[in-house]
């Protein structure tokens, strides 16, 4: 009987060695094989100890089961369910057709694990030790499981088609000779991609993958100090959420969960730069206690993304730069402990519909953010923040938003204009405090009132002029465009011919001031 007839039968070949021979009746029964000694210091796939022949399979043997493997027994499926098992040679499965459910518990991979171009239904891969997984253009029907393993060269999941779940939930992924620890470009997952607890020693690339429901790298920590990125993810698609936030240690928190007061938790940490620009995320961005650890060269870069929520909520950098250039977001769920100082703020063409801070966010620290974010003047920060605040009905929050503009404006032009701009400043505030100029005409009154009637005046015609009334006098020369028939009736002389000068131009200088900050206002309007 050949080969191919032997399979087909459920035979056993006959270069099988025995633990090979109990793994091939375990696949056509569907049940677990499993060579595990009970010890736990011996069984741990990531420890020293040696595993020898009496719990060791080939790879060959493994890919033969699973590509032309023997029929399952009468009402039984057949699938491969091996724990404890060391695994010899590389395991490969390029280019092939998998039908059985596989899952593998605590297993050790002497080599990598290939399975480029492979159809797969569903793999589950847990607690194993794995030198590398090599997945370009995977297709599973299902879901790719791989918590708690750990890669000593990185996973390379390139344009992989994941029908489900990808989960590597407290995996542990070091960087490969390109320096990326989890390669995932152009990577689609069905559903959700859970990677909580992850440790990533390297970069993790995901650029333009694409999240059926949402991106999970709670109480994740990205590792690459030394290069650029520890998360380089731009034009990636999230259905739902991205959320980069705490999650609770120990066996009762559910995946997933919101951790219940009092649980231990670890937070989101990134050491190197974050690059998320061009996403787009269905419902969230989460920032929620997030660390970022950055040189002076990185940044975490948000330019262009666009979200219904952002959610800054993190730990602000120590250094390193943080960008929101072009990004558009409804709600800004933020606190002012969260953003960084001047010149670590990056905000040109950022919009947002609505402000929900988080604990006291004060006007004054509002204007010292929109300032961080603008050390050479760009109006568009103030103008949004103006915008937002009056559509919240807070116009005089507005109106402080827009005066602060044009002090950050002043300080930019000539000396001349800024001149001006200190008169418009003093006298009526831009326009955006007009009842100052309304104040500042009727102390000059008064004071020019008060001057004037301490001596009469000759009048110029003897013959036809008003009677002398100082307090009309003084505010014929205050108003320059309404005439009282007071001014030029009179004759003075010395120091009262400097005194209705200076009353003259002061009047002036307040009617061009209102009227220029009334232009604005209309403009505005």
């Amino acid at each position: 009987m050949n080969e191919g007839n032997r399979r087909r039968t459920g035979d056993l070949p006959d270069d099988l060695t025995a633990v090979e021979a109990g793994m091939w009746q375990a696949f056509r029964n569907g049940s677990v094989y499993d060579l595990s000694s009970g010890d736990a210091l011996v069984d741990d796939p990531h420890g020293g100890q040696p595993w020898g022949p009496e719990r060791t399979v080939r790879a060959r043997v493994v890919a033969w089961l699973l590509l032309d493997g023997p029929p399952p027994l009468t009402g039984r499926v057949s699938s491969l369910k091996l724990a404890g098992v060391r695994l010899s040679g590389s395991l490969d499965l390029s280019g092939g057709t998998v039908v059985p459910y596989v899952e593998m518990r605590r297993c050790r991979f002497e080599r990598d694990v290939l399975l480029p171009e492979a159809r797969l239904t569903t793999v589950r891969l847990v607690d194993c030790a794995v030198p590398r997984l090599e997945a370009a253009r995977v297709q599973t029907e299902g879901d790719l499981h791989l918590p708690r393993c750990r890669f000593l060269r990185g996973v390379r999941l390139t344009d992989a088609h994941i029908g489900t779940d990808l989960m590597l939930n407290q995996a542990v992924v070091h960087q490969d000779r390109t320096g990326r620890s989890i390669a995932g470009d152009g990577l689609s997952v069905g559903q959700d991609l859970q990677a909580e607890l992850l440790e990533s020693y390297g970069e993790l690339s995901l650029r333009s993958a694409k999240i059926g429901v949402s991106l999970s790298l709670r109480g994740a920590r990205l590792v690459n100090p030394d290069a650029r990125l520890a998360l380089n993810a731009p034009q990636l698609t999230v259905e739902r959420t991205l959320y980069l936030t705490p999650a609770g240690l120990g066996a009762g928190t559910p995946s997933g969960a919101t951790p219940a007061r009092g649980t231990r938790v670890q937070r989101f940490e990134c050491r190197g730069g974050a690059r998320l620009d061009d996403g787009r995320f269905g419902d969230a961005v989460d920032f929620q206690d997030a660390r970022f650890t950055l040189t002076d060269d990185q940044e975490i870069s948000l330019r262009r993304v666009q979200t219904p929520e952002l959610r800054f909520l993190g730990e602000r950098p120590a250094r390193g730069r943080v960008a929101l250039s072009g990004a558009r977001v409804v709600n800004l769920v933020d606190r002012a402990a969260a953003w960084p100082g001047p010149g670590s703020l990056h905000m040109s063409g950022f919009t947002y519909e609505n402000l929900v801070p988080r604990g006291p966010f004060s006007l004054a620290e509002r204007l010292r953010w929109v300032s961080a974010a603008t050390a050479e003047y760009q109006p568009e920060p103030y103008e949004r923040l103006a915008a937002v605040l009056r559509a919240s009905g807070e116009d005089e929050g507005a109106r402080e938003v827009l005066l602060a503009k044009q002090r950050h404006r002043r300080a930019t032009l000539p000396p001349a204009a800024k001149l001006w701009g200190y008169a418009q400043d003093w006298t009526v505030a831009y326009g955006y405090r007009p009842g100052r100029a309304a104040l500042w005409m009727a102390v000059l009154w008064a004071a020019g009132s008060l001057a004037f009637a301490q001596a009469a005046h000759r009048p110029v015609d003897a013959g036809r002029h008003p009677q002398w009334d100082p307090a009309l006098y003084a505010l014929d020369l205050l108003l320059p465009v309404i005439d009282f028939g007071q001014s030029g009736q009179w004759q003075l002389r010395d120091g009262w011919q400097w005194l209705s000068v200076a009353l003259v131009l002061l009047g002036w200088v307040l009617a061009t001031a209102v009227a220029a900050g009334a232009t604005r206002l209309l403009r505005r309007s």
